[in-house]
């Protein structure tokens, strides 16, 4: 199992990444509808460039490895606060994407605490 920790390491960062990046990417074509569902949920629309800018951005740096231990706490971060503001407890159909969003920022929270591993660009930094 030893030999594979730089693979899992980096397939682990990847998949983590991909979910990110798409997601940053789509609400830049849907602006309008993603602007309107954020204030929806009490969240000012003029925020979506930086929602935009952590997802496109933070998926980037965790991809490559890069920063990667602050951006993943701090996408565990977001992740726990998407989940309690869009997919709060008390809306039964919203508890999958709740649960989700919560599962997300432990793998976050997994990469904060043991990095990047050796196929990063923290390992050549």
């Amino acid at each position: 199992m030893e030999r594979l920790v730089n693979p899992l390491a980096g397939a682990a960062r990847l998949l983590l990444a991909a979910l990110f990046i798409h997601e940053g990417w789509q609400k830049i074509g849907a602006y309008a509808d993603v602007a309107g569902y954020m204030e929806a949920h009490g969240v000012p629309g003029r925020l979506l460039p930086l929602v935009i800018l952590t997802e496109l951005g933070g998926g980037l740096l965790v991809a490559a490895g890069l920063a990667t231990r602050f951006v993943a706490f701090a996408l565990a971060g977001f992740c726990l606060l998407a989940a309690l503001i869009f997919h709060g407890i008390g809306d039964p159909d919203a508890l999958l994407q709740f649960e989700k969003d919560v599962a997300i920022a432990g793998g976050f929270l997994a990469l904060a605490a043991f990095g990047a591993g050796a196929w990063s660009l923290d390992a050549l930094i």
